[in-house]
């Protein structure tokens, strides 16, 4: 057997069938996703299936690019005439090319959505960042032509697959030594092993790795340089009780897709006066890292920090004023003022306050609407995928201060 028919390295092997897969799904994931209706369940986590495999490749591809230089691949079979060897090398060039173009594609369509906003949570782990300065491409024009390149690349892609395939299958039937049992493991190919061991992984991985870093990482350091939320902030309320924040919390929820969910913020502060002989005196203000949304999903979490919801690069903090207090049956209602975004919205809490000593444990509910507080209009103002109405519970352990 000639030197001719050695076989691809291992590693060139499995990247080959792992992005050959992965890019075949693609395609067939792409076009049912985008014949279904909006709104259809499970929709959403297609789309973040479709972005997560779509990275991948492009990691992948990122490896099997430096692999490739550093292991050249196994010269073409001596009895293959040229100009099959030039086609077969086109072809090789192109496919790189479009391993590389498709995912960045994707990328860019999904930065330039100007009206679903949906962020990018590989694989619901590990957010992954929009491309940045896509201001001015956000438009339908721009959007459009966008998605069109991205499907057009995927027909491509396609013709480039049935060319390679249909050559590989030609050699391998009408040449003496064959192409395709070259990218198949030893155990099922009748060749020789790799002319030379391989060598790089080190190279071809990390490098894979680094520009997942890189990427996934900067939005990471950006908030680290950038600190913490500051909560200061002037009041004119004389605080008689000091929050325990460790027994206390600020809980939201509400229904998206037909699910229910939850979550909490994780950063507040309060300044309270409250004494229930003296009502007309008695407030409160909150202040909110409307950043330290959690809900336990990790995609959730992202949208919450986006634009048109809490945008929280241009409004960190939002304040709540309870003034107001009076007696009601179940226990006691005041007056609150919601400033989220910059923009004041009315409503009622109702609340129970028990106090033992110097300790007071409160407990209380309002319900807001997402239309008057402006969260979540640009891609769902309807409230098809998350309910209009979210319900807030507050339950706060206070210590008396002398």
């Amino acid at each position: 057997m000639s030197a001719a028919s050695s076989r691809y390295t291992g590693v060139a092997i499995a990247l080959h069938w792992a992005i050959a897969i992965a890019i075949v799904s693609l395609i067939g994931a792409g076009w049912y996703m985008t014949d279904l209706p909006d709104g259809a369940p499970g929709q959403q986590e297609i789309y973040q299936i479709h972005k997560s495999v779509g990275i991948t490749v492009l990691l992948l591809t990122v490896a099997r690019i430096i692999w490739r230089v550093m292991n050249p691949p196994p010269p073409a079979p001596a009895d293959m005439p040229t100009h099959e060897k030039a086609a077969s090398n086109a072809v090789h060039i192109a496919f790189y090319g479009l391993m590389v173009a498709m995912p960045l594609t994707g990328w860019l369509y999904s930065s330039t959505a100007y009206e679903f906003q949906v962020p990018t949570v590989l694989y619901g782990l590990v957010s992954w960042p929009h491309l940045p300065f896509m201001e001015g491409l956000k438009t339908p024009a721009a959007h459009g032509a966008i998605a069109s390149m991205h499907s057009s690349l995927a027909w491509v892609m396609l013709a480039l697959l049935a060319l390679h395939v249909a050559g590989a299958i030609k050699h391998e039937i009408t040449d003496e030594e064959g192409v395709l049992k070259r990218m198949i493991p030893g155990l099922f190919g009748r060749t020789d092993a790799p002319r030379a061991p391989g060598r790089g992984a080190v190279n071809a991985f990390g490098g894979a790795f680094a520009v997942f870093a890189l990427v996934a990482g900067a939005p990471l350091v950006a908030n680290a340089v950038g600190g913490g939320t500051d909560l200061g902030g002037e009041t004119e309320i004389e605080a008689n009780w000091a929050v325990d924040y460790g027994a206390s919390e600020i809980r939201f929820s509400g229904v998206h897709d037909g699910d229910a969910f939850t979550g909490t913020f994780g950063d507040w502060s309060a300044d309270i006066a409250f004494d229930p002989d003296a009502l007309e005196t008695s407030a409160a203000q909150v202040r909110v890292d409307t950043g330290s949304a959690a809900t336990g999903t990790k995609l959730y979490d992202d949208s919450l920090k986006a634009a048109e919801w809490f945008g929280v690069s241009d409004f960190p903090v939002a304040t709540v004023d309870i003034s107001g207090m009076t007696l009601v049956d179940s226990g006691y209602a005041a007056d609150a003022t919601l400033t989220v975004k910059g923009v004041p919205v009315e409503a009622q809490l109702l609340f129970t306050v028990d106090i033992d000593g110097d300790t007071a444990t409160m407990a209380g509910q309002t319900l807001l609407s997402r239309q008057a507080l402006n969260l979540g209009l640009q891609s769902d103002p309807g409230g098809d995928w998350v309910s209009d109405e979210i319900t807030v519970d507050l339950s706060v352990t206070a210590s008396r201060i002398d």
